[in-house]
């Protein structure tokens, strides 16, 4: 492998747009000290593009389980077995009051997030009202992850208050048959293209681990890059029993970080969260992420596995010299992040 100097270049300054992908893979397979300086540049790049801030998200499961899709590492997909909770559409009264909690927590966005392929008529008039509600109402941003929505549907839900929608590409197109057969990768790449077109910012990215090569992590990447998109919530597989992936090694925590320092030399300007699966996959490392390249992580819990205390990941953001940044980033009561 090249010296890693050699790839990254002498220097990055504001004019930097980004890791070509022709060597994000030798990047990628960074090992030993040329990892610990991968993370190092990456962490650079943060914070030049992006500051000090970490900002929090958290999502509501609004709807659980019985869905269609057959996604392989998805404890709610139609071939899963896995013994989780699962109930209808939430209330909108409940849902204003998960994004209340959300608010109190230090959050800065919050999101809305069903099971199954799209919403219909009906669930989308109360995934509205919530909407409205939270839009007016409290410190945070509404978003949302209803499945394949139409432009109408979209700019429906923009009007009540909807500030970002959120849909993931999963994996690589090459490698998402291997994931999914009951719906084709292009569907996600149209529901994004319908989200900008109605005006509201994207969400997009996918889950690594899952069998993946390290090329097909580069090639989502790249994807997910040339979308566009503002926020990319980069997931690491927790395997879960009654999966088709319980199996399922997934990521050490070192190639877990590799894949975040990586897509932030990428996309250097975009939000880089790191969301579902990273207590699982980072263990004792889990404060490395925000010094990795990361600017953003998911709080509270995620569709069917829990997170930690948020305590916890507030204090890790202030250990790590950073600060919330976003609505609400003053934190509970305006108080700010607890210190040690």
């Amino acid at each position: 492998m090249p010296h890693l100097r050699d790839l990254l270049g002498a220097g990055i300054d504001a004019t930097y747009t980004g890791l070509p992908r022709e060597l994000a893979l030798d990047v990628l397979c960074a090992e030993g000290p040329d990892l610990f300086d991968l993370l190092a540049w990456s962490n650079r790049v943060r914070h030049l593009f992006k500051g000090q801030g970490v900002r929090l998200c958290s999502i509501a499961n609004a709807k659980s389980g019985r869905c269609a899709e057959d996604c392989a590492f998805c404890a709610q997909s139609a071939r899963s077995g896995a013994a989780i909770e699962r109930h209808g559409l939430r209330s909108a009264d409940e849902l204003f009051e998960a994004a209340r909690a959300a608010a109190a927590a230090g959050a800065a966005r919050f999101g809305i997030v069903t099971s199954g392929t799209a919403l219909g008529r009906a669930e989308l008039r109360v995934v509205a009202s919530a909407l409205s509600r939270i839009a007016g109402e409290l410190p945070i941003a509404p978003c949302a992850s209803l499945g394949l929505l139409g432009r109408d549907a979209l700019e429906a839900l923009r009007d009540a208050g909807l500030t970002r929608y959120h849909h993931n590409l999963e994996a690589a197109e090459s490698f998402f048959p291997e994931l999914c057969s009951t719906r084709a990768w292009t569907r996600s790449v149209d529901t994004i293209g319908a989200a900008r077109l109605a005006g509201l910012s994207t969400c997009c990215g996918g889950i690594f681990g899952v069998g993946e090569s390290r090329a097909q992590r580069i090639e989502l990447l790249q994807e997910v890059r040339e979308l566009g998109v503002d926020s990319v919530p980069i997931n690491f597989l927790h395997p879960i029993p009654g999966t088709p992936l319980e199996r399922c090694a997934g990521l050490t925590a070192l190639e877990a970080l590799a894949v975040v320092a990586v897509a932030r030399l990428m996309m250097p300007d975009r939000e880089i969260r790191v969301c579902g699966g990273r207590e699982h996959a980072l263990r004792d490392l889990q404060s490395w992420v925000v010094l990795a390249g990361a600017d953003g992580i998911m709080v509270g819990g995620y569709l069917t596995t829990s997170g930690r205390n948020v305590a916890d990941d507030l204090r890790m953001i202030a250990d790590a010299g950073l600060r919330l940044a976003g609505p609400g980033a003053a934190g509970p009561a305006g108080r700010g992040p607890p210190r040690p």
